[in-house]
């Protein structure tokens, strides 16, 4: 499979772009996310795959395996699980 798996194609962009119209916070830090910040900005949208390709290419385009992220959150967690102190939506939303 290649490198960009989970991160090229039509299917790939419908679902970026509709992660990014929902504004979440970074799910990694819980911090607002810079939506307007230019690709490679380390405030900037990047969407993560919670369980990550190079484990889990089956869930490369699955919706529900995204989440918002920064761009420096996303490339620090790389492949690993995430750390403690991950930021988790409250029971009452």
């Amino acid at each position: 499979m290649s490198s960009s798996a989970g991160r090229s194609g039509h299917r790939w962009r419908v679902i970026r772009e509709n992660l990014r119209m929902q504004r979440r916070p970074c799910w990694l830090c819980g911090q607002a996310i810079d939506y307007a910040a230019p690709a490679n900005d380390p405030e900037a949208f990047e969407p993560d795959h919670y369980y990550p390709v190079s484990t889990h290419p089956q869930l490369a385009n699955d919706p529900g395996n995204l989440r918002a992220s920064h761009s420096r959150c996303n490339r620090s967690r790389s492949n690993k699980q995430p750390t403690q102190g991950v930021w988790h939506q409250a029971e009452h939303w």
